[in-house]
């Protein structure tokens, strides 16, 4: 049995400190941080217990001022970008070619020739220039002029004009709403920008009459363009490209467009292990006021994607021989908190009104058209239509143009929630190019390789290209040669007709550039740990003791709190003679509507202070009454 000393000496299970100051000693006397101990040996030395104070707040202040300077830059949510570089066999990348020749669909031909007229009026009113049906891209047929019969009419009030009569190169045309209260113009520096705009504009609502395209009737017209396409060695199949037309870039061809083919995978790097193409560039039905350019145009461009051809690619011109090396970039981008990405634009809420994989671009057009239908109640002819919409055309919708305009301006200057509703994807190839151009066929392989082209390609016609035809009729005329074995025919019909063009892997490297928090959890923690190093010299187990004598603190503040809000208040202490010998009974009376407590304690002991009670050592019984439970922290009785 133990001695009564042995049972003050026994621990409890939660134990207290009587006071914050034997607390803090203890703590600073047995704590792993460093210089907390001076704050304990040096109590005597005021000064020097003044200077280690000092010198633990600075530097715990230092330490929270760079832990708050952390956690900032950890929110911000900052990446870096990281490049690395990687060799394996690439697949190829799809490439798009388009022979620049817009085609005058039958079913329009008579509108497109009145606006050809048209635009005759308005150059010859600006600059007094005559030019004929042919230089506008007429048939030179006279125009059958309005009829009544007609589902169509062009929009006269529409005309080019010269806006400001000092600058004679500020020429525009003018667009007001359905009420006519609101009108701009739309403006141009440049007289030859400013005319095919307006031909544009009108261009895009007699073109708004015809129904979807019919791709293998376009097919057909445009099937000799890739005179030979070759791959590595290999000849190219017609699976393996995939035809459109585009309303201004002509008869367009894409290779290897879903990227499935081994055929397209590429082994090795060089010009000889790339696509090699001759290509016909004969400018038939050309449309000159809409697009000026004669050549080919080319775009390499992700597979699965839509090649946007008013924004991407460059043109190659005839009687040439261009050679285009290819190097990729994957970019992977980390999404989440750090920047708003998609990984196959199914969590973006625009429908994508493009048949293929999701791009930044597609995204953007799908929604202006969404926003272009609310707005203006019609669709813009170059991009696709939702289903149950029509496109636009000034017949149908008078004010189209100016509502038109003036959301794509808003779009352009971000006003429009478009950019931020289309995230980036979070993984896309990035393709830079570098081209050569040289002169193709020389003069004197021309004939030869003209020769040879001629037979394998028995679909060329026989007939000159139109704009030409004079002038051959008057150079073949009394020499009794054919136009085209005449020197000068074969120079326009050869040189100036086709061009060779060659693509290919300049290496199969590859930089992969990833994107990368400049603080991840790890990083965080392990710049913390720095941090408290720098400054304190301890480790984790030292941030524990700073928790526990923070828990120390918070429950003795409790405790000593609770006590002092009861108090003990006065207390009337009785003593007499217990029904044993050697034993009191104390009656300790408070509040004798609180339950009774009963306690037994060693004679000889002292209650609140007073007198010690003069007895042997037996137990006492004492009684009384207290407002609340009983609490023991070093009260001895």
């Amino acid at each position: 049995m133990e001695s009564p000393g042995e049972q003050q000496k026994s621990e409890g299970l939660i134990e207290l400190y009587d006071s914050f100051r034997d607390m803090f000693n203890f703590f600073c006397t047995n704590t792993t941080i460093h210089g907390t101990v001076r704050l304990v040996c040096s109590s005597h030395n005021r000064l020097k217990t003044a200077f280690w104070s000092m010198l633990f707040l600075a530097s715990f202040g230092m330490l929270y001022w760079q832990f708050g300077l952390l956690f900032n830059q950890y929110w911000k949510y900052s990446v870096i970008m990281t490049i690395s570089l990687h060799s394996e066999p690439k697949m190829f990348p799809s490439v798009t070619l388009c022979d620049m020749n817009p085609h005058r669909s039958l079913l329009v031909k008579r509108y497109l020739e009145d606006l050809d007229e048209f635009a005759q009026e308005n150059i010859y009113s600006l600059y007094k220039l005559n030019i004929t049906e042919r230089q506008a891209g007429g048939q030179g047929y006279p125009a059958t002029g309005p009829s009544s019969n007609r589902s169509f009419h062009l929009d006269r009030s529409i005309y080019l004009e010269k806006l400001d009569r000092e600058a004679i190169n500020r020429v525009g045309f003018r667009l007001c709403n359905s009420t006519g209260g609101d009108c701009f113009h739309r403006a141009h520096s440049s007289g030859v920008a400013a005319i095919r705009d307006w031909y544009r504009f009108h261009f895009i609502n007699i073109m708004s009459l015809l129904p979807p395209y019919n791709e293998t009737a376009h097919e057909s017209r445009g099937s000799d363009f890739i005179s030979s396409c070759c791959d590595s060695g290999g000849a190219c199949q017609k699976k393996d490209y995939q035809f459109f037309h585009h309303p201004i870039y002509g008869s367009c061809y894409t290779f290897n467009n879903r990227g499935m083919n081994g055929f397209w995978k590429a082994d090795r790097s060089g010009l000889t292990h790339g696509i090699s193409l001759i290509l016909k560039a004969e400018q038939n039905d050309h449309l000159p006021l809409l697009s000026t350019e004669a050549g080919v145009k080319v775009i390499i461009h992700a597979r699965n994607q839509t090649p946007f051809l008013e924004y991407q690619g460059f043109s190659i011109r005839p009687g040439t021989e261009t050679t285009i090396g290819v190097r990729e970039d994957e970019v992977h981008r980390l999404g989440g908190q750090y920047d708003r990405c998609t990984k196959d634009g199914g969590d973006v809420d625009v429908q994508l009104l493009y048949d293929s994989a999701y791009s930044t671009q597609a995204c953007l057009h799908s929604c202006f058209q969404e926003l272009m239908i609310k707005t203006c109640g019609c669709g813009y002819y170059f991009y696709p239509l939702p289903e149950g919409a029509q496109f636009c055309n000034y017949n149908q919708y008078p004010a189209w143009g100016h509502c038109f305009y003036k959301l794509y301006q808003n779009l352009e200057a971000h006003r429009l929630p478009c950019f931020s509703r289309c995230p980036k994807p979070c993984w896309e190839s990035l393709y830079h190019l570098s081209a050569g151009v040289a002169k193709w066929p020389s003069s004197k392989a021309e004939d030869w390789i003209l020769s040879t082209l001629d037979k394998k390609n028995n679909s060329r016609e026989k007939s000159p290209p139109r704009g030409l035809g004079a002038q051959m009729g008057r150079v073949g005329k009394g020499d009794g040669r054919p136009p085209f074995a005449h020197p000068l025919v074969a120079f326009l019909l050869g040189r100036n007709s086709v061009t060779k063009v060659h693509i290919f892997y300049q290496q199969l490297n590859y930089r992969s550039v990833d994107e990368t928090p400049v603080y991840s959890v790890t990083q965080l923690l392990s710049s913390m740990g720095s941090l408290w190093s720098l400054w304190f010299g301890s480790s984790v187990l030292s941030v524990v003791e700073m928790l526990e004598l923070l828990l120390d603190a918070v429950a003795l503040a409790l405790v000593l709190g609770y006590r002092r809000l009861l108090g003990f208040g006065m207390m009337s202490v009785e003593a007499s003679e217990g029904p044993g010998e050697g034993v009191r009974v104390l009656a300790i009376q408070q509040d004798l509507s609180q339950p009774l407590w009963e306690a037994e304690v060693p004679s000889g002991s002292s209650i609140s202070g007073g007198v010690p009670l003069q007895a042997p050592s037996v137990s006492i019984t004492v009684h009384g009454r207290f407002r609340g439970p009983w609490l023991q922290s070093g009260l001895k009785i």
